[in-house]
This record gives C-alpha cells, sequence and structure tokens, in this order.
C-alpha cells in the first residue's frame, strides 16, 4: 500500500482510465474461475434486476393492452399492433438494462482490481461472514462484505464495504457499513472512539451501546470529538496508548470516523462506502490510514501487567530450567475484564417491544368485542 505520509502519492489513474470493454469481459470471466461464489452471487443479483423488470413488463403490457383495447374501437388493426411494439419496446429495454448492468460490474471490479495491484494491494470481490472481531460483524445475519482491497505493508490494511440484515418479512432491514482493518503488533484492551461529529439528533450511530461508566475523558478538546470507552480499570492503560500525539493524529484524520480496538486490531468505522472508484475518498482513505500507521509501532510495546500474576514458578524437581522467578515483563495479551466493553442494555428497544405487544393484545381484545 502506498505510504502517502511520506510524500509518495497513491496510484489512482485505475479509477478514472478508459476501460477495454474486451479487458473488463476477460478479467469477469478469470474472476469467476478463481471465485465462483461470487459469481453465483453475482447471478443472484441479476436475477433480482430481472425480475423487477418482468413485473415492469407484465404492468407496462397490461396498460398498452388497455389502451390498444380503446383504440380498438375506432380501428381494429392499428390496435392489436399497439400492445405487441409496446411489449417488444419493454423487452428490448429489459435486455439493455442487464446488459447495462452487468458491464458496468464488470467495468468497476477491473478497476478496483487494477487500482489494488498499482498500489500494492490485492482485491477480493466478496466474502460471506468475515471472521473479524469488530462489533458490526457479528450482528444480524446475512453478512457480507464486497469490493475488498488488501495491503500487507507496511502493515496488514483491509478496505471494504459491509452489509448484515436484521429482522425479516416487513421488518426487514439491511444495514450498509464501511470499514477499514488494520492489524497491530499485539492485542489491546477493548477500546472505542465514538465520533461525535457523525452522530444524529438520536444519539450515537454505533450500532451497539456501551455503559457510561466506562467512559473515559481525555485532556484537551478530544472529548468534544469523541466520546472514548474503556473497560473499567483499563483507564491508565488508555491514557498510555492515547498519548497527545496519537490524540492529535485521531482528531485531525479520523475526526468523522468510529474507532474500535479490538483484539490485535483497529477497525474504522463509516456509514458511506470506504471501496468506490472516487480519488477523492482514496486519498482521504489513504491519508488517514497512513498518518495513524505512523504511530501505531509504540502500541505493540504495551503489556497488561494483569498477566504477570499469572505467572507462577514450577514446582522444584519438576522442572529446573523454568523455576525462575516470574518474568517481570508480561506476556502479550489481554487479562479477561480488559478484552470486551459491557455493552449498555438497550431499553428503547425493550420499551418498543413491550408498546408493539400492547397494541397487539388491545387490537386483539378489541376485534373480539
Amino acid at each position: 500500500m502506498s505510504d502517502t505520509t511520506q510524500g509518495v502519492p497513491f496510484d489512482a489513474r485505475a479509477l478514472t482510465e478508459p476501460v477495454d470493454p474486451a479487458d473488463a469481459k476477460a478479467f469477469a470471466a478469470e474472476l469467476s474461475r478463481r471465485h465462483p461464489r461470487t459469481s453465483t452471487a453475482a447471478v443472484l443479483g441479476v436475477v433480482a434486476v430481472v425480475a423487477v423488470a418482468l413485473v415492469l413488463v407484465v404492468v407496462g403490457g397490461g396498460v398498452l393492452f388497455a389502451v390498444g383495447a380503446l383504440i380498438a374501437d375506432g380501428s381494429a388493426n392499428a390496435g392489436g399492433l399497439i400492445p405487441l411494439i409496446g411489449a417488444a419496446i419493454i423487452g428490448g429495454g429489459l435486455v439493455w438494462a442487464v446488459a447495462a448492468y452487468l458491464r458496468a460490474q464488470r467495468v468497476r471490479r477491473y478497476r478496483l482490481d487494477r487500482f489494488a495491484r498499482a498500489n500494492g494491494m490485492s482485491y477480493l470481490p466478496a466474502q460471506s461472514t468475515p471472521a473479524r472481531p469488530g462489533m458490526i460483524f457479528g450482528l444480524g445475519h446475512s453478512r457480507r462484505a464486497e469490493d475488498i482491497l488488501r495491503g500487507e505493508a507496511p502493515r496488514f490494511a483491509e478496505f471494504a464495504n459491509y452489509e448484515y440484515t436484521t429482522g425479516s418479512g416487513k421488518h426487514k432491514t439491511t444495514h450498509r457499513w464501511g470499514y477499514v482493518a488494520i492489524r497491530l503488533d499485539a492485542p489491546l484492551p477493548h477500546i472505542v472512539l465514538d465520533a461525535t461529529g457523525n452522530n444524529s439528533v438520536f444519539g450515537s450511530n454505533l450500532p451497539v451501546g456501551f455503559r457510561r461508566d466506562q467512559r473515559l475523558s481525555l485532556e484537551g478538546d478530544f472529548d468534544e470529538h469523541f466520546a472514548l470507552y474503556c473497560p473499567e480499570g483499563y483507564e491508565q492503560d488508555a491514557l498510555y496508548l492515547f498519548t497527545p500525539d496519537i490524540m492529535a493524529r485521531f482528531l485531525d484524520h479520523a475526526g468523522q470516523l468510529d474507532v474500535e480496538i479490538v483484539d490485535d486490531w483497529m477497525f474504522l468505522y463509516t456509514r458511506r462506502k470506504v471501496t468506490t472508484l472516487d480519488p477523492a475518498t482514496w486519498a482521504w482513505l489513504f491519508s488517514v490510514v497512513g498518518a495513524l500507521i505512523g504511530k501505531l509501532d509504540q502500541w505493540g510495546r504495551w503489556r497488561d501487567d494483569r498477566l504477570t500474576g499469572a505467572l507462577r514458578p514450577v514446582a522444584a524437581g519438576v522442572a529446573p530450567a523454568l523455576s525462575a522467578a516470574p518474568a517481570l515483563t508480561p506476556p502479550r495479551g489481554v487479562a479477561a475484564p480488559g478484552r470486551r466493553l459491557r455493552r449498555r442494555f438497550p431499553w428503547l428497544v425493550l420499551v418498543a417491544v413491550i408498546a408493539g405487544v400492547a397494541f397487539f393484545v388491545l387490537d386483539v381484545l378489541g376485534s373480539g368485542g
């Protein structure tokens, strides 16, 4: 991945340069061979487009038939041709729409793959239920990441669009996110930075809430831009990790992003798409990642002192070489209390459910009376 922090601009030409349709088609065929499951999902998407178009054909054909019937009162021959002509026009439009959709998908994926290669990354069209520990990845069902770009240097970073579904039937909702995942050198306490700049009138836009007694206030104007949550008892550790220079990086570059540090990952979340064909979006993302990566090495030196107490000398006569006093430096890892933040109970959801049940019961009783 190109390092914008060292004055080397990323190469965005693949996002805007003209594309030879033959090259895009050949790439699509190769992608189908390498990722057959992704191709199946793409086919299902086309089927959905065709289904909607067929509905339009039926409705439009019915309207044209009705118009033709009216005209047939004056001229039987002309009236009989109108529905046929209309159906042919709609059918042709359907074929054109599906072909245009497929071309656009091929070109989009071809551009993203070329862009990834030009910047030292790889491209994966989609992945079902990605194995990531972040808060958005364990919610709902039908979880899917799309247009995934991964870079390995200077450290692993992944850019992707993600969606999951909650509810079913009329109450089904699809939630869409964009995320950047950055691999850290060691597991860290679970810390969340809830950006205030992207909140709504109803409060945080995060999909889960955290108990307020885990909120930690930091110096300067950091609290005006982020609400920082860390596990109880890990306040000093959070202060060690979020030194003034690192806080400045987050304020200057990631003020509109929600941040989660969990296990040995850091996630940046946004409600907008992350992987796009917009060079300006990529310039912003690369500047954010480049600025943060430059400060993450010092996090790799953090150790959880609570793990030192777990080290015990081996009993005499069992393993003399290991019977020395416990090491002064704890091993990498996080003690159980620091691995996950405690979530806030969703009282509003409970109230909504109770209200819904109450209205249903009242409606049934009223109908019975």
